[in-house]
């Protein structure tokens, strides 16, 4: 095994799944791997229409998406490491958002690590953007009801409205 895959083989993070390292730590499908020109990180999230019970119309969904991409074009700050990260490409496929990212470092581990961070970085954002009012379904109702239990023990589980 190579210095690289060991990287992520052996953080915690990640569970091996082919070519790809699943990350475990975010409710969205996240994987990174190694590719010929550094490191790729791919991370899969529903869009506004796509996460919940409702009907989303067109304007607010385009809008959605369209602050969503510009706000991924800040992850270069999210991680620590000395790492130059382009802006990633984020693309619309039936309900999902696709987002992608290319990174080089010459230390898997960092890279291991940053890869992390990217992916964290992009749930951390989709959860900045849902918009109140709607009935989520999963994996970003459970999102909700994590935030809604940190501080009350009631919380509505696996589905509800948006708390205000």
């Amino acid at each position: 095994m190579t210095e690289t895959h060991d990287a992520f083989a052996t953080h915690d993070a990640y569970e091996r799944d082919g070519e790809w390292y699943e990350l475990t730590t975010t409710p969205f499908d996240a994987r990174a791997a190694p590719a010929s020109d550094g490191y790729r990180v791919q991370v899969i999230v529903p869009t506004l229409d796509g996460a919940t019970e409702e009907p989303v119309e067109d304007v607010l969904e385009d809008g959605w998406f369209e602050t969503f991409r510009l706000r991924l074009d800040d992850a270069d700050g999210a991680t620590r490491a000395d790492v130059s990260v382009p802006e990633p490409t984020v693309e619309r496929d039936d309900g999902l958002a696709v987002v992608e990212f290319t990174f080089d470092h010459e230390e898997p581990r960092v890279a291991a690590g940053t890869a992390k961070v990217l992916a964290e970085y992009v749930e951390g954002t989709y959860v900045e953007g849902i918009v109140p009012g709607f009935s989520y379904l999963p994996p970003v109702a459970g999102l909700l009801a994590r935030a809604r239990t940190q501080g009350d023990s009631e919380g509505e589980g696996d589905r509800g409205p948006m708390p205000l």
